[in-house]
């Protein structure tokens, strides 16, 4: 029977030594890749900050305002991130505590990264038809 060797490396002191940037970065964009459960929270949790800025910079360019852009973000947030760890990577949701708990990794940091981002876009780029309406009114 084959054994899994892991991916786990020990220094010299006992403490975990983390795979290089580089491969992480490979393995995240590659379908099926195996992991180490931190990893991979590591990696939903740092694609979701990337992808909250993102998607900040969009609402603001766009531009889209309200509870509908709100709603948007949460939705479009959590589906890409559930489609990602279950179809692209075939992670099993027990593993890491359900779906549930692969959804709401990083979500709240990933959150406020996207309001601040798109707040600053959106006044930035828009700020003299803010000021046109309220003129007047």
């Amino acid at each position: 029977m084959a054994t899994k060797t892991s991916t786990i490396e020990r220094n010299a002191n006992g403490s975990v030594k983390s795979a290089p940037l580089s491969d992480i970065c490979s393995r995240a964009l590659t379908a099926k890749s195996e992991w180490d459960k931190d990893e991979f929270l590591d990696v939903i949790y740092w694609s979701r900050q990337v992808f909250g800025i993102i998607l900040g910079i969009i609402w603001g360019i766009i531009p889209l305002k309200g509870f509908l852009g709100l709603v948007l973000f949460a939705g479009i947030s959590c589906g890409v991130v559930y489609l990602y760890a279950i179809n692209f990577q075939m992670v099993d949701e027990e593993a890491y505590g359900g779906a549930w708990e692969l959804v709401k990794e990083g979500f709240m940091t990933s959150f406020a990264g996207f309001l601040v981002t798109w707040i600053i876009f959106y006044t930035g780029l828009h700020y003299d038809t803010i000021m046109a309406a309220k003129t007047t009114t």
